[in-house]
């Protein structure tokens, strides 16, 4: 058994930045564990840009932005276990792990999850039809083309509008396939605007919303889909129905925070985020273990990771100093608009600025945000659009915090 001051569990964004934090935050003893054999996660197989304006005021690829945080990490010489899967961990903070070498015990005085997220499968939507080969994952077609040099079809029809899927419009367009159509069961689009633009209008690709795939056909390859529109219970409305021939479906249908090592150390999972419930130190129900990033709530953008990462780093190293931290705290809430809200508990009194991060429940014009605590307004901002496919972060001032009572609700309303 090894002791150490820190264990991250994750190689990605998440984990380096939360490696680099704290280590500037005064803790060396840090070790990083990561299932593959080189640091950057899924930004390895990102090669598309757009990472980096907001955390480093320059737009990169993904290996770049994951290069950028690689060379933090070896700069401070943070060591890093690579090839080795984290099979348990304990409320006690016990890690246990296995590479070539064997079983790999580590007790920490805190532990950092930084796991990411996976992509939901086929299994998960119950779509009828045959299995045939040409059925995959938008991740895994993109690691597929971009890091192992595959074309994965000529013919594709993609099911879910989040960014992966309208990535993957517009990677497959450039590689020469005909993308006839993205379906979205939503009335809205799961992705960011910009890619909307970028991935499917600027190559004349229809996104159809309200959509979704209703039968696969096919034996030994995807021969064609079969679309319709649904009713507002998502249910397939029959006169909608419409075969588009096809080689290949991408699904692109959502990320599952992989929390699996959490539910283990018996730490609560929010049933919104499935993702751990934290303080604003992302500090989970369990002292000295932290959560961020894509395990924490899935994230439109890298930058915000990089950025929640860091304050999680900072939070377990003040942890590995002092011990946990104590005083006032108010639990947060969703109000009208608002799907969820990130942190789940604030402490009052700490005299620090804090950053509220939300999602809305659907699609709104101009919107105005309140923070409220009973009578007391603590922050307020007005946004020109709210999306479900883009975060929201409000700053509420600590001299505000302070005045917040046991409950703190953001809710939003449309203005003119």
């Amino acid at each position: 058994m090894e002791n150490r001051d820190i264990v991250i569990i994750g190689g990605g964004p998440a984990g380096m930045a939360a490696a680099v934090s704290a280590y500037d935050s005064g803790v060396k003893d840090i070790v990083i564990i990561d299932r593959e054999e080189s640091l950057g996660g899924i930004l390895k197989q990102c090669i598309h840009n757009g990472f980096g304006l907001h955390k480093l005021g320059r737009e990169l690829t993904g290996p770049e932005y994951a290069h950028t945080y690689e060379a933090m990490v070896k700069e401070r010489n943070i060591e890093v276990l690579y090839e080795t899967t984290v099979t348990s961990l304990t409320e006690d903070k016990v890690v246990t792990a296995q590479n070539t070498n064997g079983i790999v015990k580590i007790k920490a005085k805190s532990v950092i999850l930084a796991m990411g997220c996976r992509e939901r499968s086929r299994g998960a939507l119950n779509t009828p039809g045959t299995r045939p080969a040409g059925v995959y994952s938008a991740g895994t077609a993109q690691k597929l083309m971009n890091c192992m040099g595959y074309n994965v079809g000529k013919k594709v029809v993609i099911l879910g509008s989040g960014d992966i899927g309208l990535i993957m419009a517009r990677r497959m367009s450039l590689e020469g396939a005909k993308v006839e159509a993205v379906c979205e069961v939503m009335p809205y689009s799961g992705g960011l605007k910009r890619n909307i633009v970028q991935c499917l209008e600027d190559f004349g690709i229809p996104l159809y919303l309200s959509t979704t795939v209703a039968k696969i056909h096919g034996k030994d390859r995807v021969e064609g889909v079969t679309i319709g529109k649904v009713d507002q219970n998502r249910n397939i409305i029959e006169e909608t129905k419409k075969y588009i021939p096809c080689d290949t479906l991408l699904l692109s249908v959502g990320l599952i925070p992989e929390n699996e090592l959490t539910l283990g150390a018996d730490i609560p999972i929010n049933k919104i985020t499935n993702g751990a419930n934290v303080d604003e130190n992302r500090q989970t129900e369990i002292e000295g273990i932290f959560s961020c990033g894509n395990v924490l709530q899935v994230h439109d953008l890298v930058d915000y990771v990089s950025d929640e990462a860091e304050i999680a780093g900072k939070g377990a190293a003040e942890y590995v100093k002092n011990g946990a931290k104590c005083g006032k705290t108010a639990e947060t809430k969703s109000g009208n608009g608002v799907r969820y809200v990130l942190p789940q508990r604030i402490h009052t009194d700490s005299g620090l600025d804090v950053d509220i991060f939300l999602r809305v429940t659907n699609p709104f014009g101009k919107v105005k945000y309140s923070v409220t605590s009973g009578n007391q307004v603590l922050a307020t901002a007005i946004r020109l659009k709210a999306a479900p496919g883009e975060m929201e972060k409000i700053t509420v001032k600590a001299d505000k915090l302070s005045m917040a009572k046991e409950e703190i609700v953001v809710s939003l309303e449309e203005i003119a």
